[in-house]
């Protein structure tokens, strides 16, 4: 598999985890995900982004959707302050699993990914950095 397409399917993963929402508060989160490839002894450097959470999806929150229609998210949780989830796309042969654990103002988890003889592994974090932007 190319190195390409498991950049671009990171990417496409981690552009999503913020709409879990969890037990947060609505705002304006800025987001960290570190990215290691494991058998390549690769990582790469960490990429973040803001993402505005409304306070529908802070009050209820609801498991990403795929962005790609091959993939299904499985067995998404949400207990007290953390969710966790599964994703599986059958056609690029991928498959994982994660888990974020979620405070007042920031949250904390990983996502573990199988990409045929691939294995991905990434570190998220996120903190409320304040109110979304008015439009």
């Amino acid at each position: 598999m190319k190195i390409r397409t498991i950049v671009l399917f990171v990417i496409v993963v981690a552009l999503a985890l913020p709409t879990f929402a969890g037990p947060m508060k609505a705002g304006k989160w800025s987001v960290s995900v570190e990215t290691k490839m494991a058998g390549m002894d690769m990582k790469m450097p960490p990429m973040t982004f803001e993402r505005c959470v409304t306070p529908e999806e802070a009050e209820k929150p609801q498991p990403p959707k795929a962005r790609n229609e091959d993939c299904k998210i499985e067995d998404y949780k949400l207990e007290g302050n953390t969710v966790t989830w599964k994703v599986k796309c059958e056609k690029t042969n991928t498959s994982g699993e994660g888990k974020m654990t979620y405070s007042n103002d920031s949250y904390e988890g990983d996502m573990h990914m199988k990409m045929g003889d691939r294995e991905v592994t990434q570190k998220i974090t996120g903190k409320r950095i304040g109110d979304c932007d008015k439009k």
